[in-house]
């Protein structure tokens, strides 16, 4: 009998050995660092804007899943709404929706009459987004396609059309949906990579982990990509910010 994609999805969280699960507490402010110790953590998170109650709520829900740690925290859900909202992308896509944490944290960012664009495979997980969509109003400003990411990248055409895209699915394909989103940004454009640290175990060279292997070969490849302009910053699980040039970096 074939599996469904939320089953393969679980299978390869399973799988993932050394990911270290964090603790997800009512509003979803536990740390998700492994490399901040827990005062400083504690700290960070007491000095963010916290989540409003929808945010709580969908946490609290998210909490009971198994899978509960995909969900980014909040100190990074309020960065993704800080960020939309200062780029004011006309469109933004996301890349593994999940439950709709992040989903709706940029939907909040976005200008009058931006959309975004949800690319994930659960129907079980994003019924979850869809009722907390709904509930904080920005249900309207949302698009969801249910199918492999790479697939619906593909199908869209390929030209500059996001301002903004957040990249949080499968670590083994973050290349590909890397490469098929670039010709689709616009000049200026900014791609977020989240989980691009792995817990610290990119630093880990015995590490054989798949997830590990194909972030650190991805972390690699982007610092060398002379059409971007990058940033890794050490929140969360890691985040990278990649701009994308009008022309590509001279002598590279």
């Amino acid at each position: 009998m074939s599996t469904s994609p939320t089953q393969r999805i679980r299978e390869a969280t399973a799988l993932g050995v050394e990911t270290v699960r964090r603790e997800v507490t009512r509003g979803g402010r536990g740390s998700k660092s492994a490399f901040l110790n827990g005062k400083i953590g504690a700290y960070l998170t007491e000095h963010s804007s916290p989540p409003d109650e929808v945010l709580g709520d969908l946490s609290t829900v998210t909490a009971t899943l198994p899978e509960a740690e995909m969900q980014v925290p909040a100190e990074q859900g309020t960065l993704l709404t800080i960020l939309t909202a200062s780029i004011a992308p006309g469109r933004a896509i996301e890349v593994g929706t999940f439950t709709g944490y992040s989903a709706l944290c940029i939907a909040r960012g976005l200008p009058a009459g931006g959309r975004l664009l949800c690319l994930d495979v659960s129907e079980e997980w994003t019924a979850i987004a869809r009722k907390h969509w709904e509930r904080a109003g920005v249900s309207d400003r949302i698009d969801l396609v249910l199918g492999p990411a790479a697939d619906s990248l593909a199908d869209l055409a390929e030209e500059p059309t996001f301002d903004l895209a957040f990249i949080d699915a499968d670590k083994v394909s973050y290349q590909r949906y890397y490469d098929l989103l670039v010709p689709r940004m616009n000049p200026n454009g900014v791609i977020i990579v989240d989980n691009v640290l792995q817990y610290g175990a990119v630093v880990r060279p015995r590490s054989e982990n798949p997830a590990v292997v194909a972030v650190r070969e991805f972390n690699r490849l982007l610092a060398a990509d002379s059409r971007v302009q990058v940033v890794m910053l050490p929140i969360a699980d890691g985040l990278t910010i990649a701009r994308k040039l009008p022309s590509p970096r001279e002598g590279d």
